[in-house]
């Protein structure tokens, strides 16, 4: 029997690879997606059915890819929706893979016809529970993608789903989701890298909300949605454009990407130090790493993107943005900064302060503003920092008035990453006063400024 799991960094998704005999299914692909092919075939197997769990909204589905490539069977779930590919799984389908079954559940809450698949082993006994986006290591699926209105409908769907149809099936079931830490889908997925029914049971706070109106007033919230997730849902129910083969990112001489900088949008993946030092004027910064998470806040999809990248981590980047269906990119300018340096053309900087430094600066007295760019979570779980103004990164485009224009602006994150993010945004509206702050808590010593923790009542 062959049994995978395919995890994608950045986005955190799950995808899952079944097979015994010579049949395979594959589970919610991903775009770039030759990976289930090649697994398949080195175990004598072909990939036969495309299961999908729901319209995904945080990444592209490599379900049309995926088929072009093997001519397996496409089976998607929320059948009320008009989707332009595959076929609608229906509650209680089966499909045989070798001597494995697999059994659809309908699963509504995270959408309103989520599908979940029950795998039996071959002695028909429940075995696996690809749970999709509706149950979690540690938390459940978010429910407000269907609008604030819709809220406490979906999460009371969400409870039954829970509830009804998978605490019943037994605490031995392996519970295989969509996502892992970090993912959108849910605010507080634990770090359990396999768990089970009853291991949710025990551990998942959601779990123990057993009152329908206890879950519901836990569950039913809006959440931050990054503007990309409307370009996600709309892919995922057309069907993506076909990509192939990963596109390789197309070298350009620092004349050719000049020259293209009018149309495009120039996004520079290298690490702050090195962005703070030396970037071209009017570039977004968002490191390699942070593209995943990021991108989808600040890149349109209707203008092509000129990328600087460090040598080697080109078809990373390519990868990212291909799971995010960024298909426009214009290349990537040829040996980094050094050929735009050796080329004499103009750059900038904004220039870095240490956590120890920017302490001294505020305890020197001298006007600034220290901009605090960490999101909600972070200032409760961490602390704040008084006298800081507060501006979630993602929130910063929509708030940029708010920054004091009399005085220079040090951003702050928790190491300096989503700062550079921030300080690039306040560069490209015009700001020149800006500096980051690199380091994070560590060493945080301000008497002006000092950090406050929220202690329990």
């Amino acid at each position: 029997m062959l049994f995978e799991r395919i995890e994608s960094e950045g986005l955190s998704h799950y995808s899952y690879l079944i097979g015994q005999d010579n049949e395979a299914a594959v589970i919610d692909p991903r775009r770039d997606c030759q990976t289930y092919v090649e697994r398949a075939a080195t175990h004598g197997m072909r990939i036969r059915y495309i299961l999908e769990t729901h319209r995904n909204e945080d990444y592209v589905s490599g379900s049309v890819e995926l088929a072009s490539i093997s001519g397996a069977e496409i089976w998607h779930a929320d059948s009320q929706w008009d989707y332009q590919y595959g076929m609608p799984a229906g509650d209680g389908q089966e499909w045989w893979v070798g001597h494995l079954k697999i059994t659809a559940l309908l699963s509504p809450g995270h959408t309103p016809g989520m599908m979940s698949y029950l795998l039996h082993d071959d002695k028909d006994a429940p075995w696996i529970l690809f749970s999709g986006d509706a149950l979690f290591a540690g938390d459940v699926g978010r429910v407000d993608f269907m609008g604030s209105d819709k809220l406490d409908e979906m999460a009371t769907l969400l409870y039954g789903t829970l509830f009804e149809r998978f605490l019943p099936l037994g605490d031995g079931i392996v519970v295989c989701p969509s996502h892992g830490p970090g993912s959108v889908c849910a605010p507080a997925i634990s770090d359990r890298v396999w768990t089970t029914i009853g291991l949710e049971r025990c551990h998942n706070p959601k779990l123990r909300l057993c009152e329908p109106y206890e879950f519901v007033a836990a569950v039913a919230k809006d959440l931050e949605k990054p503007p990309y997730f409307r370009q996600m849902e709309r892919l995922n129910l057309n069907g993506p454009p076909l990509l192939g083969s990963l596109p390789a990112l197309m070298p350009l001489s620092p004349a050719a990407f000049k020259e293209r900088m009018n149309e495009g949008i120039v996004v520079d993946t290298r690490m702050p130090e090195s962005f703070g030092g030396s970037h071209i004027k009017n570039a977004l910064s968002i490191w390699v790493d942070g593209l995943p998470s990021f991108a989808g806040w600040f890149l349109p999809y209707d203008r092509p993107l000129l990328l600087i990248v460090d040598e080697g981590k080109e078809k990373r980047v390519v990868s990212f943005l291909a799971r995010l269906g960024y298909d426009s990119l214009a290349g990537g300018l040829s040996e980094g900064m050094l050929s735009w340096h050796k080329a004499g053309e103009e750059s900038v900087s904004h220039g870095t302060v240490t956590v120890r430094e920017m302490c001294a600066i505020l305890d020197s007295g001298e006007p600034t503003c220290l901009l605090d760019v960490r999101s909600q979570e972070e200032l409760e779980k961490d602390g704040r920092i008084t006298n800081a103004l507060h501006i979630h990164v993602t929130q910063l485009p929509q708030h940029l008035h708010e920054v004091p224009k009399d005085r220079p602006v040090y951003v702050f994150c928790a190491s300096g990453l989503r700062s550079t993010i921030a300080a690039s945004l306040l560069e490209r509206a015009g700001r020149d006063d800006v500096k980051v702050v690199l380091g994070g808590f560590t060493g945080w010593n301000s008497s002006a400024c000092p950090l406050q923790k929220q202690t329990a009542i």
